[in-house]
């Protein structure tokens, strides 16, 4: 008699629950996915791109039926010279490379972050970074591609998560969910239960009542131009100020306050402007905040009295820019409870800043799936153990890196450092601390990924 598959139920249906789900059946687990959405995401208006690391494009291709497609849905901000093709990667400008392939591609490109004078409406480079490795990807592309590579029927597509317990003797987990349309109450019984669903984590909250997120002091307003249906004059000023735009991104950073600038498909710029503030208030279980004309109108004026002309006046003729509240939280003690685990942003809230988020969430995914796969059904604690002992030191240093990094950006003031960062002093320690290289742990690859690393 065939032995019957353990089963998993994963909360959250977005990438950190999908790559859960893709790494649990690749290791040969059965899996239900509960997410309150309505169905899979076409687009996501709210994150237009993400960077994928090394590690995280290798485990994304091992999961693929055809690994080029990874390449082919990247972000193709790309420029062409004879051979010379130079793909964007990470927030920065990225200059001309004679590389004739991919990979050796990787190995060279160049970016940038640029200092901005608001008074004086100059901008310099202060630091210089070779070797950047990443891949941009548009966030529902890559969902996209994750999503396809599974069984459409194991997504429960409009459900909420509202309770889990344990049974008695700790054999199974049992969830509870109710369907949006229906309002019927269901019950799904498994042998683990994952969250991996975001910064608000609902499994989260049900294990740790007592937990609170650490508000970073600033929020980020974000904003997509559609320069098809808007007046070229803006256009030429932004490609006059920033020349390599459409080949890489742009990120200025001023005194208190930091801006990345992208070119993206289908005619649009995009860009997210951090800014200190109080906290908002919010209100349900989200981090955006509801934006007034006022909001808009002291964002417009602000934009003039910080940045260049030119990128003052793309934020003032973009229309309905939205606010997130930007929160992380110090590393928890521990991410498994018995027969419950979690992961990406639930496991570890970090803020943007170190492109630390969906690749920490992708490789949680793949160390799980190859320590249950390793340790088999019948030994889960141990499975789980490990999935954390390999883990949290990682995704604890790159949280509290990620952390000190937008407070230097931000001119926020940091315990240990006698001032705050200011881009017009900067010292050659600050320009070297704020590259992305030099996010801890980063090219460490766990020896329970070799085989995935050697073979995509």
């Amino acid at each position: 008699m065939k032995k019957q598959k353990p089963k998993a139920i994963v909360v959250g249906g977005s990438i950190p629950g999908e790559s859960c789900a893709k790494a649990l059946v690749s290791a040969g687990w059965d899996v239900v996915v509960i997410e309150k959405t309505r169905g899979p995401p076409t687009q996501n208006p709210t994150d237009a791109g993400l960077g994928l690391d090394p590690l995280a494009q290798k485990i994304v291709q091992s999961w693929l039926h055809e690994p080029e497609l990874l390449y082919n849905n990247t972000l193709p901000i790309t420029i062409t010279e004879g051979y010379n093709i130079i793909y964007l990667i990470s927030f920065f400008p990225v200059e001309s490379s004679s590389a004739l392939n991919y990979t050796d591609l990787l190995k060279i490109l160049v970016v940038h972050n640029l200092a901005t004078d608001g008074e004086k409406k100059i901008s310099w480079v202060i630091g210089r970074e070779e070797g950047a490795k990443y891949l941009t990807a548009y966030w529902a592309d890559l969902h996209g591609l994750i999503y396809n590579t599974l069984p459409p029927e194991i997504f429960l597509w409009g459900h909420q998560y509202l309770s889990f317990c344990i049974s008695e003797d700790k054999l199974t987990v049992k969830v509870r969910a109710k369907d949006l349309e229906t309002d019927e109450i269901i019950e799904i019984v498994g042998d683990l239960l994952v969250g991996a669903d975001g910064i608000l984590s609902s499994i989260g909250q049900s294990i740790l009542p007592d937990f609170k997120l650490r508000y970073t002091g600033y929020c980020e307003w974000r904003g997509v131009f559609n320069f098809s249906e808007n007046d070229s004059e803006t256009i030429l000023g932004i490609r006059k100020s920033y020349p390599d735009i459409g080949k890489c991104f742009y990120t200025n950073i001023g005194s208190g306050s930091h801006i990345i600038v992208t070119e993206l498909k289908k005619e649009k710029f995009n860009w997210v402007w951090y800014v200190n503030q109080p906290e908002p208030e919010l209100k349900g279980n989200t981090t955006s905040v509801k934006v007034s004309s006022d909001m808009i109108e002291e964002l417009h004026q602000r934009a003039e009295q910080v940045w260049l002309p030119e990128l003052s006046r793309l934020i003032k003729e973009t229309r309905d820019p939205f606010l997130n509240a930007i929160y992380d939280c110090d590393p928890l003690e521990k991410i498994i409870w018995d027969r419950v685990v979690l992961t990406g942003d639930a496991a570890h809230p970090t803020t943007p800043h170190s492109a630390r988020s969906t690749n920490m969430a992708i490789i949680d995914a793949a160390v799980l799936g190859k320590c249950l796969e390793k340790w088999g059904p019948d030994h889960l604690y141990s499975a789980l153990e490990e999935y954390q002992s390999i883990r949290k030191p990682v995704t604890s240093a790159q949280v509290l890196h990620s952390r000190r990094l937008g407070q230097m950006k931000q001119g926020l003031s940091i315990p240990g450092r006698e001032r705050p960062f200011d881009p017009k002093t900067a010292s050659l320690e600050d320009s070297v601390f704020i590259l992305n290289k030099n996010v801890p742990l980063f090219d460490v690859v766990p020896p329970i990924l070799d085989s995935i690393f050697r073979s995509a």
